[in-house]
């Protein structure tokens, strides 16, 4: 399990979508589509540092999955 966790992680933001927050420190909340570790593209919502050169946690999704979040986002009064 060690191997994973110090695996390289590599990343091409294919399209940049939207910025939908920015926190004191200039990290932006972003919907961007990614490839990640040499992989399909996907949605992905996450914070990014200004040079995109580091970001946070996030959360990846399928356009289903993207679609179906919407719908969900739809019903938020």
């Amino acid at each position: 399990m060690a191997a994973d966790k110090d695996r390289e992680v590599t990343f091409e933001l294919v399209e940049h979508i939207g910025v939908f927050g920015k926190d004191a420190k200039g990290w932006t909340k972003e919907l961007n589509r990614v490839a990640w570790n040499g992989g399909p593209t996907k949605y992905d919502v996450r914070s990014w540092d200004e040079g995109h050169h580091k970001m946070g946690r996030g959360l990846t999704m399928t356009k289903q999955e993207l679609l179906d979040f919407k719908n969900l986002l739809e019903q938020v009064d």
